[in-house]
Formats: structure tokens, C-alpha cells, sequence
């Protein structure tokens, strides 16, 4: 297991502090606070906002701050991927025509134009990561060794020297095993649905593919790559880990049950990446994972009767 700890990193604790107040104030803890335990509605223009001044003055304090200084091309790298989602889901999803796919009740028409606004902010995210970091494989765009060897983790029966090859398979199976009992203790659906969503199934797969290709990319290889190095694995990872688990609270799987598995989710899909030096595991099982997600997606958009 990737041990936390301060002498790997180069920026010291006051920088670490730092990093981890950024992470779960920009993160959507602040807005499920407001609007779970408050009842105060937060738009997502007023959350940009919110975020956008985290990160002013964090980038502010990497200037006249030595500590903090090395958190400098995380920090531009958030403030991209705020700008973009809020370009994005604002803006762009805004246009009548985005508008029409979007609210369309088919599966074969909203979820591509949903994964296509999800790729706009991925090309941006990307186009900033080769700016900060030069070389895709610096940032884990890349296969990677597939059967890299993995550090050992107890909580999960992984002894020193497992290869990714031989993990990689078995944790796909149980991750989307674990998922299909959520969904289906959720609400298992009417086998003449299922059989009526069937032709939908190329559209679940392709969606499913640009799913896992985005989110990993934009919130986990992304901010590994601007973090390794200044705060160290173990913080890296956990920190990585902290803001895809919170994201999911409004997701599915949703509530603090979805925190929980896309945390975990998040960690270990994290430390393939770590330890393979690139994406390959990391997509192939998240793909699994969303397929099933995206196929009771599917069937829900079925009406009873045709």
C-alpha cells in the first residue's frame, strides 16, 4: 500500500494542508452541504464562482509562498477544469439544439449528446495537461505495462509482486459484479424491457467506452500527474480519490453509499495507474462498471408497452 507520508513529498506539510483544502472546497461537499443540510439551492454558475475563488487565491498564495509554489500547475490545471465544465454544462448544453437532444426520452439520442459535452471538457483538460506536462505519457495517456507488478495491499488479500495482468481481469469482474447487485437491489427491471432495450446495446457500449475515457482521464490521470510529484503518492492518490468519491454523491451509484464505492473505486483505479504508468486498467474497468450502469440506463428510457 502506498503509505501517506510527508517525506516523499516536496512541498511539506503547510503545502500538502494547502492541496487537500483546495481539493474538498472545490469539490461538490461544499454545494451538497448548502443544499442537503441547508436547503439552499446552489446553481452551478454560483459553485463556479465558489471555486473560482478557492482557486484565486490559492494560485495567489503559490506566488508569494515558497511552500505552495510546487502546487502551481495543479492549481492551473483545476482552474481549467472548472472554466471548461462551466463553459460546457452552461453554456454550450444551452444551445437549442443541445437542448432538444438532451431532453429527448431516447437513450440512443440524449446519452451520446451528454457524452459528447463530456468530451469537449476531456480535449480541454488534455490540451492544458500538454501544455503543464509536454509528453502524453507524462500524464498516463498512454497503454502502460500491463503487467506491471502491484505493492502489496492487505485489505485485499494483494501480495507484494501481483501482476496487473492477472489483477486487472478478477477486479473487473468483482467491481461490476459489485455494481450489478447494487443496481439490482436499486430496482431489478421487467424482463420484456430488458429485452426491448436490446437494440440500444451499441449505444451502451460506445457510451460506456467515452465514459470511462473521460472521467479517468479528466479526474484521475489528469491530477495524478500534477500532484505525484509535489505531494507524493499516498496524498496524490487519496486526494484524487476524495474528489471523484464526493462528485458522485448526486450520481449513480448516489447518496453516501456512491461516495463510498466511487472512493474506493477511485483509489484503486488511482494506483493502477501509479503502478502501470498508464491508463489501460483503469478504463477497462471502469468500461465494465458503466456498462452495466448505462444498460439499466437504457432499459429505464424503455416505456411499458413500446
Amino acid at each position: 500500500m502506498f503509505v501517506v507520508t510527508t517525506e516523499e513529498s516536496r512541498v511539506g506539510r503547510t503545502g500538502i494542508v494547502v492541496a487537500w483544502v483546495v481539493v474538498i472546497l472545490v469539490s461538490l461537499l461544499p454545494r451538497a452541504i448548502l443544499q442537503e443540510g441547508f436547503r439552499v439551492e446552489v446553481s452551478a454558475t454560483a459553485s463556479a464562482l465558489i471555486s473560482a475563488a478557492v482557486l484565486g487565491t490559492a494560485l495567489f498564495l503559490s506566488i508569494v509562498w515558497r511552500e505552495v509554489r510546487l502546487l502551481r500547475p495543479f492549481l492551473i490545471l483545476f482552474v481549467v477544469l472548472v472554466g471548461a465544465e462551466w463553459l460546457v454544462f452552461t453554456a454550450v448544453d444551452q444551445h437549442p439544439a443541445y437542448r432538444r437532444w438532451l431532453n429527448d426520452p431516447s437513450f440512443a439520442v440524449y446519452m451520446p449528446a451528454e457524452q459528447s459535452l463530456r468530451l469537449m471538457v476531456t480535449v480541454l483538460v488534455v490540451v492544458a495537461l500538454l501544455v503543464l506536462r509536454r509528453r502524453p505519457s507524462r500524464f498516463f495517456l498512454t497503454t502502460g505495462n500491463l503487467s506491471a507488478p502491484m505493492q502489496r495491499v492487505r485489505w485485499l488479500g494483494v501480495e507484494e509482486g501481483t501482476r496487473w495482468s492477472r489483477f486487472g481481469p478478477i477486479a473487473a469482474v468483482a467491481l461490476s459484479g459489485g455494481t450489478l447487485a447494487f443496481l439490482a437491489i436499486a430496482g431489478a427491471p421487467p424482463v420484456d424491457l430488458v429485452a426491448q432495450a436490446a437494440p440500444l446495446l451499441p449505444v451502451v457500449l460506445v457510451a460506456a467506452a467515452l465514459n470511462a475515457y473521460n472521467e479517468e482521464v479528466t479526474y484521475r490521470a489528469s491530477f495524478l500527474s500534477v500532484l505525484e510529484g509535489p505531494v507524493g503518492r499516498g496524498h496524490a492518490l487519496l486526494m484524487v480519490a476524495a474528489y471523484f468519491g464526493i462528485g458522485h454523491y448526486y450520481g449513480v451509484p448516489y447518496g453516501l453509499v456512491g461516495v463510498a464505492m466511487a472512493f474506493a473505486l477511485g483509489w484503486l483505479l488511482g494506483r493502477s495507474m501509479l503502478e502501470t504508468r498508464g491508463l489501460f486498467w483503469a478504463w477497462f474497468i471502469h468500461f465494465w462498471q458503466d456498462v452495466l450502469i448505462f444498460s439499466f440506463l437504457a432499459i429505464g428510457s424503455i416505456r411499458p408497452g413500446g
